[in-house]
């Protein structure tokens, strides 16, 4: 356990160092901000969907490596599926890193977002984890504005 563990903090390191997809898409018709006054982590999710399809995703802002790494690998597993998808990605990703599911890895769409797996152990971290992740759902929802800190 602990070599996974060692793992996953090397693949958050590594999205917080090096964010994929941190620029936006050239074609955005969907955006929503997400930031938590408590710490000061204010991103912006870009989308371009296409007939209900995500068709490129992006993010910008500033946060803390979980905050970022989780942005980072929330638009690589999040580009190319469906609205319903997305935000059912979204809801197994909030209920592992607040500890209602284990990541067990039984969830192969999950990937390599186990990585978030111990954030639960930190109930402080379970803002920083999906903020990225709450914006994208109020983009999706065409809510076109600042996420709220739930």
């Amino acid at each position: 356990m602990a070599d996974l563990r060692e793992l996953y903090q090397e693949v958050i390191l590594e999205h917080s160092k090096a964010p994929r997809n941190y620029r936006p898409p050239a074609t955005v018709n969907h955006s929503a901000e997400g930031y938590n006054p408590l710490c000061g982590d204010h991103f912006t999710v870009f989308l371009n969907v296409v007939d209900d399809r995500i068709r490129d995703i992006g993010f910008q802002g500033t946060g803390c490596a979980i905050s970022k790494a989780s942005a980072s690998m929330m638009t690589q597993c999040i580009k190319g599926k469906t609205r319903a998808e997305a935000l059912q990605l979204f809801r197994q990703f909030r209920d592992m890193v607040t500890g209602q599911v284990e990541a067990d890895g039984e969830h192969p769409e999950m990937g390599k977002l186990e990585a978030f797996s111990g954030v639960c152990e930190f109930p402080a971290r379970v803002k920083c984890a999906t903020l990225a992740w709450r914006a994208l759902e109020s983009a999706l929802g065409d809510q076109q504005e600042t996420a709220p800190d739930q």
